[in-house]
């Protein structure tokens, strides 16, 4: 049972008008020709890793960030035009990115 039909169970009398169905939209992101930055770094003695160069609009970059997050379930944040990845995954990201159509730059070792 989904969420649509549990809602119709407890207000029977309510109408569903267009405006309140929108299926997500899903646009390509921009892909750049200069390549991204991925590096690692220890900060507090625990390992992230950041990815920087993002020339495209922040909205597509937080998209990135939130699907980063997502397949490697792992939390981190986007601030001050880079993602912040918990944890050390360069070469999963870097797979991830690539497999996108990004350049991708490894940086620190």
């Amino acid at each position: 049972m989904d969420l649509h039909e549990q809602l119709k169970k407890l207000f029977p009398d309510h109408e569903v008008s267009p405006e309140e169905v929108k299926p997500a939209a899903h646009k390509p992101l921009w892909i750049q020709k200069e390549p991204m930055i991925c590096k690692f770094e220890k900060r507090k003695g625990k390992p992230i890793t950041i990815i920087e160069g993002y020339t495209g609009s922040d909205d597509d970059f937080k998209l990135l960030a939130k699907e980063l997050k997502t397949k490697l379930s792992v939390g981190g944040t986007f601030k001050d035009d880079s993602i912040i990845i918990q944890g050390d995954y360069r070469d999963k990201i870097m797979k991830m990115l690539t497999d996108k159509g990004f350049k991708v730059k490894r940086v620190g070792g």
